[in-house]
C-alpha cells in the first residue's frame, strides 16, 4: 500500500497525448478494438478453428481497447512510479538500470513467445488471420520500445522523419494491420 501511494504521490491521472495525433491514435486502436469484435462475433471460420480464431480475435480486440485508454492515461507511467518506488524502498535504486534491461527483455520476449505460440495455435489459419498477427508483433515491438523509456530511445521515437514524427511511424502499423485483417476477412467473396 505504501509503494502505491509513493507512485500516486508521483503521477496523478491525465490526458497522455492530448494533441490532434494522439486522439487520432486512440481513434486508431478503437477503431481496431471494434474490428477484431466484431471479426470474433462474425466470423467467417471454419467448424475445426471456430475457438481458437474467436480466441485469437477477442484477444485482440481486448489488448487493442486497453491499449487505446493507455494511450490517453499514461498508465505506463504509473507503472514506472511503481517501479521507482519499490527500488526506492528496497534500496537498489542505483541498480536499476539492470532491472529495467531485464524488465524490457521480459516483455520483448513475452511478445515474441505470445505472438508465436498464436501463430502455432493459427498456423491453418494465416490466410485469414496473418495479417492480424503480424499486426500484434508490431504492437508488441511498439510497447518494448515505449518500455525502453531510455533516454537514446526517447529520443529516437522523438525524430521527425519528412513531417512525421518516428513515434508515429513505429505505433500506426499494428493496429492498422490488424484493422485490415478484420475487414479483409468479413468481406463477402
Amino acid at each position: 500500500m505504501e509503494t502505491l501511494a509513493c507512485a500516486l504521490e508521483r503521477w496523478s491521472p491525465g490526458l497522455g497525448d492530448p494533441d490532434v495525433m494522439g486522439w487520432l491514435m486512440v481513434a486508431v486502436y478503437a477503431f481496431a478494438a471494434i474490428v477484431a469484435a466484431r471479426r470474433a462475433v462474425k466470423g467467417p471460420f471454419s467448424d475445426e478453428t471456430r475457438g481458437r480464431e474467436r480466441a485469437f480475435w477477442w484477444f485482440s480486440a481486448a489488448l487493442l481497447a486497453c491499449l487505446a485508454v493507455n494511450k490517453q492515461l499514461d498508465l505506463q507511467s504509473l507503472l514506472t512510479e511503481v517501479g521507482r518506488c519499490v527500488a526506492y524502498a528496497q534500496g537498489w535504486y542505483e541498480e536499476r538500470h539492470t532491472v529495467q534491461v531485464w524488465f524490457i527483455a521480459g516483455v520483448m520476449a513475452g511478445g515474441v513467445l505470445s505472438v508465436g505460440w498464436l501463430g502455432f495455435l493459427l498456423r491453418h489459419t494465416l490466410t485469414r488471420t496473418g495479417l492480424a498477427l503480424v499486426g500484434l508483433g508490431f504492437v508488441c515491438v511498439f510497447v518494448a520500445v515505449r518500455a525502453a523509456g531510455f533516454h537514446h530511445v526517447d529520443t529516437l521515437i522523438g525524430t521527425v522523419v519528412a513531417g512525421l514524427r518516428m513515434n508515429w511511424l513505429l505505433e500506426l502499423p499494428g493496429p492498422i494491420l490488424v484493422t485490415i485483417a478484420g475487414l479483409r476477412g468479413s468481406m463477402p467473396s
